[in-house]
């Protein structure tokens, strides 16, 4: 099993104990709220960024100055615990312009031949329900802003499919929309209206593997239940993991901790995006910038993590003046991240950068001697500085016995860099499910 280490005193205080009254109305909703005392916490979330153009939808979908158009867009979500009341967040963080969603629906997938429930474009159409925004079945949704559904009555169960459904009549007049381009999940884009359909038949349709718009499922949960915030990169996006598998290291995590008791009532939220960096921005917004976006703005979260590092000592000149820099500045960007998490009474959690020496420059550019002591630099200061609440140490987890500086030949996905299904599933096996136990009262916010 991998270490983990407890480096920082409990909160004497329990976190803010939410408010017994009932919510009031939203708007169309009337549902009764169940439990009375409950609150919202995320169950399922994905990481909105600017589309890369590579990434934009496919033409005709993609047109200039123009996305969407009269078009319908079939995505599968994996929720991670069960509810019978949810609600959605549709984001227009980085659009450059409105967005206006016509219409919108939620049901259960259904496998069909060649279609795990995960990336199906079929529907259950006995489970159909509209969502509506404030009572209305339409939204325009302004740049730079989010909008949550009314809540609704919709059961789920822990580790299982939705599908939601969004029609654009016009579309979206920009070519800078928000997005998560690594979703390894089959979504289905399609022309007209087919938010109710039980598939999508036009011979426009196509596939991508992409999620847009969405950016969270929140449910409706007793007071004790929260969400576990993970911050990360590639690897944790689940790059060199099987498309439509829900094979990403959190993903599998969570498949544990719904066999233990202690861990069932935690939601594991994934806000991990692939080139993702902790100082520059990259794919998407710096993590030390989205920290109050990505975990202190999201539902119900109680506990926090990051992983990333690697892109930074990856990406920065490989010299020596050039790499104390970029070491000094991320340990500086993590004891940042720390004190904002503290704030909210947050613990949070830190794992070690995993190896990237390889073989061939040509496989894997960021191995270099200078950048495998950057590494090691930083590793060292997460395990021993005791900034850190509890630490994961991923890299003795998956790192080449024979030569630490590379990952373990069976977990290497082939670039020296991301793992493979089996080492996703190695690193959940050895995550410690113990370390929730330890700071389910938080902890102090004063540092």
């Amino acid at each position: 099993m991998s270490g983990v280490m407890f480096t920082k005193a409990l909160a004497f205080a329990a976190l803010v104990v939410p408010s017994l009254a009932a919510p009031p109305s939203y708007g169309g909703s009337s549902i009764t709220p169940k439990p009375q005392n409950g609150h919202w916490v995320d169950t399922w979330t994905t990481m909105p960024q600017l589309t890369e153009y590579a990434n934009l939808p496919p033409p005709p979908f993609n047109q200039s100055g123009l996305v969407f158009p009269n078009s319908t867009i079939r995505q599968t979500l994996h929720m991670s615990i069960g509810a019978s009341q949810i609600r959605v967040r549709i984001s227009n963080a980085f659009g450059a312009v409105e967005l206006p969603i016509t219409k919108a629906t939620i049901a259960y997938p259904l496998a069909g031949s060649g279609y795990n429930k995960t990336g199906s474009p079929l529907i259950d159409t006995t489970s159909l329900q509209t969502l509506t925004f404030s009572g209305n079945n339409s939204i325009v949704i302004p740049n730079g802003a989010l909008a949550v559904s009314d809540p609704l009555n919709f059961p789920i169960a822990p580790q299982s499919i939705i599908s939601i459904t969004i029609y654009l009549a016009s579309g979206q007049a920009t070519n800078y929309v928000s997005s998560h381009p690594g979703s390894r999940t089959s979504s289905w884009i399609s022309f007209g209206d087919a938010t109710s359909a039980r598939n999508l038949t036009d011979p426009s349709t196509v596939a991508s593997f992409h999620w847009f718009f969405l950016s969270a499922i929140e449910a409706w949960f007793p007071p004790q239940t929260g969400a576990f915030a993970i911050v990360g990169d590639s690897i944790t996006d689940g790059r060199g993991s099987y498309n439509n598998a829900n094979g990403r290291w959190p993903d599998l995590v969570l498949a544990r901790m719904q066999q233990y008791g202690p861990t069932k009532n935690i939601a594991v939220v994934n806000q991990a995006a692939g080139g993702n960096r902790v100082l520059y921005d990259g794919n998407g917004p710096n993590a030390l910038g989205r920290i109050d976006r990505d975990v202190l703005a999201q539902s119900g979260v109680k506990y926090a993590m990051v992983f990333e590092g690697v892109n930074d000592i990856g990406t920065a000149p490989s010299d020596t003046y050039n790499q104390t820099i970029t070491g000094d500045r991320l340990i500086q960007a993590f004891e940042q991240m720390i004190t904002r998490v503290h704030t909210a009474g947050i613990p949070f959690f830190g794992a070690t950068i995993t190896p990237f020496g390889c073989y061939n420059s040509s496989v894997q550019s960021y191995s270099t001697p200078e950048r495998e002591v950057t590494r090691l630099r930083v590793n060292d200061w997460i395990r021993n500085s005791g900034a850190f609440d509890a630490v994961l140490d991923f890299d003795k987890s998956l790192r080449d016995p024979k030569n630490a500086t590379q990952l373990n030949p069976a977990y290497d996905s082939g670039d020296c860099l991301h793992p493979n299904p089996v080492g996703y599933q190695h690193l959940a096996n050895e995550f410690p499910l113990g370390v929730f136990a330890k700071f389910r009262d938080g902890v102090s916010s004063f540092n």
